[in-house]
């Protein structure tokens, strides 16, 4: 049995949500492909397939004959400069909207002072039909390709309204029908291309070429060639290319294109650095650790990408509506015409109905926000989690590296057992000195700060929720939380620090207790607003779990009045996120990516704190927010519940709009001419009301 495989493929000229569909079925259709994603932002296929089955050419074939190209490997597709986009977008939908108005003006009055009957008396049949059929080449060319592949496009359904209205001598009727069918291409053209902007302009941002040290010589080479563990030389006013380490030098970074914050921050030897951030001061020399699309960029430009796969439910039930509008309105049309025996108001029912709308209504709404979001340093998933945060009713929250600035500092080192404070400190660092948790890499500091040298420890293990067991120079030392502790009663001397709020280490020697850390972690200051904010947003219930014992967790909780669960493990924040989905809440789970990262996944929307840099916190969450910012959380849920207001604004304009204009096209009401002037209106409002998302505050 052969092995499946994945591919990337790049798509040319898909231009709208329904192509990505065609594309779909078409490649899906081949035998040997298990799985295929078309994302319309990133103009690319992924497809699961068995290579012994299907192919590249094959592929390349099916995409053809679907009307859509595969380009070659050596020809690479070069998107539109994004300044040209930013520069020209805004004016051309602009005239577009003045187009459509003065035109749609001009029907009205036209239609009203009988200028149609006059140019259709005056203009002989033949010619007006050959008018139809030069301007409208392009639209009826697609739909007769699609009618020989066996495919229902948008513009099927009025290219019918087109041929009624030629059936019935209103060939004037059907040319301003095919002027807004293509004023409606063009501008959803324009509007698709701004959402891949945002995408672009992420991708835009990486580096194109790295600076390598071979052979004793510096040379400049392309980034994507870079090699793990080459060291590379990063200059004043350049952007870093990999993640990697810093060797040598000094530099104040500008990290905002990862976490969105232009803030600098400082970077000298041993620092890790992030590809795509700028060195505005100093030079380094960085030791690559990851480079190309496994970066921490990478995989942000990559999952933003993928975000389109992840449809909200809103979507696939316009998907679903559009597919079945077609036999709905031909139904409609044919009872007008069996009842009123008059072909015009059957030509009006054709020419007014718009399919696309409900198609168009969600994913070009979800692509903008995801796109805005990602520049404020909030990586969204896709569409299905906005949706969901947009009814989210509960918030869990994590505390140590999420509610609390997760840098912990050590307060207190209380001997047990006859051992000094120093060479207690020195014991648990060794044994923590390959802990990645907060409070290991406090107890590290503390002993850095007195000096004190570091052994190696063998044997390490760790056991989340507990602590870590380590032989160090032959003692076998165990440092963690008070159910490490067995048999052995908690001192008073350590309840009295847990009554100050401070997080309690226990250190045992050989299974006997020998000493009690006490650290301090405080709350983030922008916490406190924050949640204010997301109450006043409608979240109804807060609460903080956390592994800290009961004491430390009311202290925490108390200062932000919320309620609180102490002592849980890891499985335990899974069984409460079950817990309130029982319940029938949408629940939101929010830490730091690694402890929690089960709960994260296990709740309706997880979102991961700080993320960049940290692989399972961006795997593991639905949503990363790629700074240490609490006011990222608020502005998180307005972008979800704009969303959603804007898409399902979108919705109520299209049924609002298809209702009426079927009913007065089926009752003679509309004539067929403006029925034709009509028929893009919902394209060009959902278009032009989708694109506000694209500015996000």
């Amino acid at each position: 049995m052969s092995k499946i495989q994945k591919f990337e493929v790049p798509i040319q000229g898909m231009d709208c949500v329904e192509c990505t569909l065609h594309v779909q079925h078409a490649i899906a259709a081949l035998p040997g492909v298990k799985s295929v994603t078309v994302l319309l932002a990133a103009e690319r296929a992924t497809v699961q397939l068995d290579p012994v089955l299907v192919d590249l050419p094959m592929i390349r074939r099916a995409v053809a004959a679907a009307g859509y190209q595969v380009p070659e490997v050596n020809a690479p597709v070069e998107p539109p400069p994004a300044r040209t986009l930013q520069n020209f977008t805004r004016p051309i939908m602009t005239i577009f909207g003045i187009v459509f108005g003065v035109v749609l003006f001009g029907v009205v009055f036209g239609e009203w002072l009988g200028w149609f009957e006059k140019v259709t008396d005056w203009v002989p049949f033949p010619v007006g039909v050959g008018l139809v059929l030069l301007f409208g080449f392009p639209v009826f060319k697609n739909v007769i390709q699609a009618a020989l592949r066996k495919q229902i496009i948008a513009h099927t359904l009025m290219t019918m309204g087109v041929i009624a209205a030629l059936a019935v001598g209103e060939w004037a009727t059907a040319a301003v029908a095919v002027f807004f069918m293509r004023v409606g291409d063009y501008a959803e053209k324009f509007t698709t291309e701004r959402a891949r902007k945002a995408v672009r302009d992420l991708t835009a941002l990486a580096p194109q070429t790295a600076r390598v040290e071979r052979g004793g010589a510096e040379m400049e080479i392309p980034v994507n060639q870079v090699a793990v563990g080459e060291v590379v030389i990063v200059r004043p006013g350049e952007k870093i290319p990999v993640d990697g380490e810093v060797l040598e030098g000094q530099a104040t970074l500008d990290q905002a294109a990862i976490t969105g914050e232009s803030m600098p921050v400082e970077a000298g030897p041993g620092a890790r650095v992030y590809a795509a951030t700028l060195a505005q001061l100093g030079s380094l020399r960085v030791r690559a650790a990851q480079v190309g699309a496994d970066t921490t960029f990478g995989r942000v430009v990559r999952m933003v990408e993928e975000a389109e796969a992840n449809r909200a439910d809103v979507q696939r039930l316009g998907d679903r509506f559009a597919a079945g509008y077609l036999p709905v309105v031909a139904s409609i049309a044919l009872a007008t015409y069996l009842i009123s025996r008059n072909p015009l108001s059957t030509a009006a029912v054709l020419l007014v109905a718009c399919s696309c709308s409900f198609a168009l209504a969600t994913p070009i709404a979800m692509l903008a926000s995801v796109g805005a979001g990602a520049k404020h340093g909030l990586l969204i998933k896709g569409g299905r989690y906005l949706e969901l945060l947009a009814k989210a009713d509960t918030l869990l929250i994590d505390k140590t590296g999420t509610l609390t600035s997760g840098k912990p500092r050590l307060t207190d080192v209380v001997p047990l057992n006859g051992l000094g404070k120093d060479e207690l400190l020195r014991l648990a660092a060794s044994a923590e000195r390959y802990s990645e948790h907060p409070l290991a890499e406090a107890v590290r500091s503390a002993a850095l700060e007195r000096e004190l040298s570091l052994l190696e420890p063998r044997d390490f293990s760790t056991d989340p929720g507990r602590g870590v067991r380590a032989a160090v120079n032959g003692v076998t030392i165990e440092v963690g939380s008070w159910r490490m502790l067995g048999e052995d009663e908690i001192p008073a001397r350590a309840a009295a620090l847990e009554s100050q709020g401070k997080t309690l280490l226990y250190v045992r020697t050989n299974g006997a207790l020998a000493g009690v850390l006490a650290a301090a972690d405080a709350l983030r200051p922008e916490a406190p607003g924050a949640l204010a904010e997301l109450k006043g947003l409608g979240v109804k219930h807060i609460e903080l779990l956390t592994g800290d014992n009961e004491r430390t967790a009311q202290a925490a909780a108390g200062q932000l009045g919320i309620a609180y669960r102490a002592n849980l493990l890891p499985e335990d924040k899974i069984r409460i996120v079950k817990e309130y989905q029982a319940e029938g809440r949408t629940v939101v789970m929010m830490g730091d990516g690694v402890n929690d990262a089960p709960a994260l996944a296990q709740a309706n929307v997880g979102i991961a704190m700080g993320a960049y840099g940290s692989d399972v916190a961006i795997e593991a969450a639905h949503i990363a927010l790629l700074r240490d910012d609490w006011s990222l959380l608020p502005r998180l849920f307005r972008i979800a519940r704009r969303t959603m207001h804007v898409v399902k604004m979108n919705f109520i304009f299209t049924l609002v709009y298809n209702t009426v204009g079927l009913t007065l096209a089926a009752f003679g009401i509309l004539p067929p001419i403006l029925a034709a002037a009509l028929q893009s209106l919902p394209d060009l409002g959902i278009l032009g009301n989708s694109s506000r998302l694209l500015k996000q505050d």
